[in-house]
């Protein structure tokens, strides 16, 4: 997640900055030894405030602030062992009301550890300790205290039962709000990185279809005519000459390609260089074709298509030559190209056969190219022998797409 959508104000429906910087089992390991002295700090010396104000209650000594400081120095463990601090400050606290010393801060190092209970997914705990806390205090403050210093002291208020009640409901709504907030947090960045790893996986793939289609098609026209100079070059040194000029141009041209195809990888969301191929290109694939010895007829006129449509009916066009002149006998290929009603274009390519191998018409990962890049943009790929004899590539896209990113 960028900073600025977080320094935005997105921070609540995302998450805080620091949040995804650091994983939990990292937060996890770490003792917040600042926060729990600050914590410490405040309750001793707000409870000696407290003292001062509250001369009926018993004075603090040793013992309680023993106990203030056990309490608050519990917290140190409250990453790591939520449901023993929360247990633990809510003793420490017990012990200290129970000996009669005065209200204050005591109640703070409790409320810190049942919120990180609640936060951590300990909610039971919380909820028991919470509980427990308020029983005891209401055994004291309206049964025991007879029996408990200082001594003289009432009975407290019902109405003071109240508010504490309405002080532990508070700490721990906070905290189930925090917690659901967090969960929340975790889902989505789950939700983002698994989004990135799919875009990741379809830059790969995409990259994967363009380096085949590329070097697939230039590679068989160089192995063709690297054959044709190897056999001519003793008895027809010209003829072998053309053949390496042939073979200079393709490699040149696919070099350029790669490069195009290496270029978005080294600088993400810049313009490409070079534009895509297209349609308008098929003279080039003709061209070609004829270097490696396949004669192609094109028969019909394409519309003006969308970039990425342009794309995939060039390399759809290409792999189904390159195959040809890989797998068939044939030396005659026909495109037919046609669109209906401006909403689909459909493109033909035939070959005459016979195949020359068990898989004519290829039937790896080219013809798995062509068939990816048809779904991609909502068309599709039937490939496959043509009842009179040779192979068919069909190959039906539609004019107005929405790509999938």
């Amino acid at each position: 997640m960028d900073e600025q959508r977080v320094s935005g104000g997105l921070w609540w429906r995302h998450g805080p900055p620091w949040w995804h910087r650091r994983d939990e089992a990292e937060l996890a390991s770490r003792y917040p030894w600042l926060s729990t002295l600050l914590i410490t700090v405040f309750v001793l010396g707000g409870s000696r405030f407290a003292a001062e104000q509250q001369m009926e209650r018993a004075p603090l000594d040793t013992f309680a602030r023993v106990l203030l400081v056990v309490a608050a120095g519990l917290l140190l463990w409250r990453r790591r062992y939520p449901v023993v601090v929360v247990f633990g400050t809510a003793a420490a606290t017990m012990l200290y009301l129970g000996a009669g010393y005065p209200y204050g801060p005591v109640f703070v190092p409790f409320a810190l550890g049942c919120f990180s209970a609640i936060v951590a997914g300990h909610r039971k705990a919380a909820w028991t300790a919470l509980g427990l806390l308020w029983a005891g205090h209401v055994l004291v403050a309206h049964w025991l205290y007879q029996w408990l210093p200082p001594s003289g002291d009432d009975a407290a208020s019902w109405g003071s039962e109240g508010v504490v009640a309405a002080w532990g409901v508070a700490i721990v709504a906070l905290a189930e709000l925090a917690r659901t907030r967090r969960e929340q947090w975790a889902r989505e960045r789950v939700e983002q990185a698994q989004a990135a790893r799919r875009r990741a996986d379809e830059e790969r793939l995409r990259m994967a279809r363009e380096l085949h289609d590329v070097l697939a098609h230039s590679i068989s026209v160089i192995n063709v005519q690297a054959g044709v100079g190897l056999a001519l070059l003793d008895s027809d040194p010209e003829q072998a000459r053309t053949a390496l000029t042939t073979i200079k141009a393709a490699s040149k041209e696919a070099l350029g390609e790669v490069r195009q195809v290496l270029d978005t990888l080294r600088t993400p969301g810049d313009a490409p260089r070079a534009p895509a191929p297209g349609l308008d290109r098929l003279p080039e694939l003709v061209e070609q074709a004829a270097s490696a010895g396949l004669t192609v007829e094109i028969e019909g006129e394409a519309p003006k298509l969308a970039p990425g449509t342009d794309l995939a009916a060039f390399r759809i066009v290409q792999e189904a030559l390159t195959n040809v002149v890989r797998h068939s006998g044939s030396r005659h290929a026909r495109v037919h190209l046609a669109h209906d009603d401006g909403t689909t274009l459909r493109l033909r390519i035939d070959d005459d056969g016979p195949a020359t191998g068990a898989d004519a018409g290829g039937s790896g990962n080219g013809l798995a190219g062509m068939r990816e890049r048809a779904a991609a943009l909502g068309g599709t790929i039937e490939a496959g022998p043509r009842p009179d004899g040779g192979f068919r590539v069909l190959a039906v896209l539609p004019l107005t797409v929405k790509e999938n990113r």
